[in-house]
């Protein structure tokens, strides 16, 4: 067990102990992003080090892509190397395949990260040092990037939203020289890629032919870059600071007002357009089409079905108000599922849960429901329903037009037949034939949408 005290503060082991302290707590899963290279090997030697005084819940989990025809090799490496530590070791096996129009490397990173989703943790450690940053930053350069692009990775971010788990890089500030020299010093073994050696990838490519040229004219070239990234984080934390601020005073709950944008200047409309795609962890449009998003929103009128598709978003706009949500957000209609008298019924392709609760004097009446089949179904079109009892039966489609819910919420409403009589319609009420009577006791339906929707509709 490492004591902190008696390391020297150039030595990797005492930085490394720093990041870790400032970011983790006792009891805290840390799982380790294991490839079984240098990097990860170190990372992962590093963690054991000081993992049972800091009372740390250390794991590693190894991405087999099967790019290579050494991954089964590396696989075995890998788990020989945690049983040596007696480290939990988890392997995912895939079969990652070139994409037009898409860098391998990005389409493996992806397939990663999906699987570090389902990892039960509350960090994913990754490996990336100082190089990997300095080398992201001249990349995202070249790719023409903005603030937020050119701050490259942070030390710490959510691997997904509204969820708690962590990516942590706690090796951002050390040196590549200095993992392989702390390798080296303790004897550790470890596996290469041979395709960090092919120069048709930009970051090889970079790596091996330009920044030993460049390190030849400017030999600190690594911790001036990196201090760059760092003061470009600075700025795109104050650029996130102001979008809070404008988000602040013209989002209405999770929509964005239409009007309220229209007022800001390009830039800081852009900012905070930029801004809240970011907080739902999506890549990023190029700027040509974030300004034509914005080219849309400023011509179209606010009634307008207005719809554009970034990454795994939609951008919807309706009654003025700008929605993001999710690209499978428009669901086709659901087979029927049958209600057997459960508390809690899932509607898996509604993304929600319907709940039934017992209530004096409102809700359905169970009497006109017992013996007979309660199915949920979607709108297929042609239904008819009178909620209120004063006016007469009018059809769905007309009715769900009067009201504030956008088109794509409308078609994603559960509905409640009883037969083939339409009973209950998720936001608008009860049909009028089914209504107990005054002094009953009656079955209250309630909808809790969990994606789709972040309100509950009864």
């Amino acid at each position: 067990m490492a004591d902190s005290k008696s390391i020297s503060p150039a030595d990797i082991t005492y930085r490394f102990f720093h990041n870790l302290r400032a970011q983790v707590r006792p009891g805290d899963r840390l799982a380790v992003a294991l490839s079984g290279g240098v990097d990860s090997v170190v990372l992962l030697h590093l963690l054991t080090t000081f993992s049972k005084s800091m009372q740390l819940d250390v794991s590693a989990v190894h991405v087999e892509h099967g790019i290579s025809a050494y991954s089964g090799e590396w696989s075995t490496f890998c788990q020989s190397l945690c049983n040596s530590l007696t480290i939990p070791l988890s392997i995912h096996r895939l079969k990652i395949r070139k994409q037009s129009q898409e860098s391998l490397e990005a389409i493996a990173r992806e397939a990663r990260y999906q699987i570090f989703k389902h990892i039960q943790a509350d960090y994913i450690v990754l490996a990336q040092h100082q190089d990997d940053q300095v080398e992201t930053l001249i990349l995202q350069l070249l790719r023409g990037a903005g603030v937020k692009g050119l701050s490259a990775m942070p030390t710490v971010r959510l691997l997904e939203p509204d969820k708690t788990i962590r990516l942590f890089r706690p090796l951002l500030n050390i040196l590549r020289s200095e993992i392989l020299n702390y390798a080296k010093l303790h004897g550790l073994s470890w596996v290469t890629d041979e395709s960090n050696l092919d120069t048709s990838y930009d970051r090889n490519f970079l790596r091996h032919q330009i920044l030993p040229l460049l390190e030849q004219r400017s030999p600190a070239y690594r911790k001036t870059l990196f201090r760059s990234t760092q003061h470009l984080g600075e700025a795109a934390h104050l650029l996130d600071e102001l979008a809070e601020i404008d988000a602040k005073n013209i989002m209405i709950a999770d929509k964005l007002s239409l009007q309220g944008l229209r007022k800001l200047g390009p830039a800081r409309a852009k900012n905070l357009l930029r801004y809240l795609l970011v907080q739902r962890l999506i890549r990023l449009p190029n700027s040509t089409k974030l300004e034509e998003i914005l080219r849309q929103l400023n011509v179209i009128q606010s009634d307008n079905r207005f719809r554009f598709v970034v990454d795994t978003l939609e951008i919807h706009c309706h009654r003025g108000l700008i929605e993001f949500l999710p690209a499978d957000s428009s669901l086709e209609p659901i087979a029927p599922v049958v209600w057997q008298g459960e508390q809690h019924l899932v509607i898996e392709s509604l993304q929600g849960v319907l709940e039934f609760t017992r209530q004096n004097n409102m809700g359905i009446d169970p009497a006109k429901l017992s013996g007979r089949i309660v199915t949920i179904r979607s709108r297929s079109g042609g239904e008819r329903f009178q909620p209120n009892c004063k006016r007469p039966r009018r059809s769905l489609k007309k009715i769900l037009q009067e009201t504030a819910l956008a088109p794509w919420v409308r078609n994603t409403l559960p509905l409640l037949f009883c037969e083939d009589q339409l009973v209950w319609v998720a936001g608008i009420g009860i049909d009028c034939n089914f209504q107990v009577s005054e002094g009953g006791i009656g079955l209250v339906v309630t909808w809790h949408p969990s994606q789709i929707n972040q309100i509950s509709i009864h």
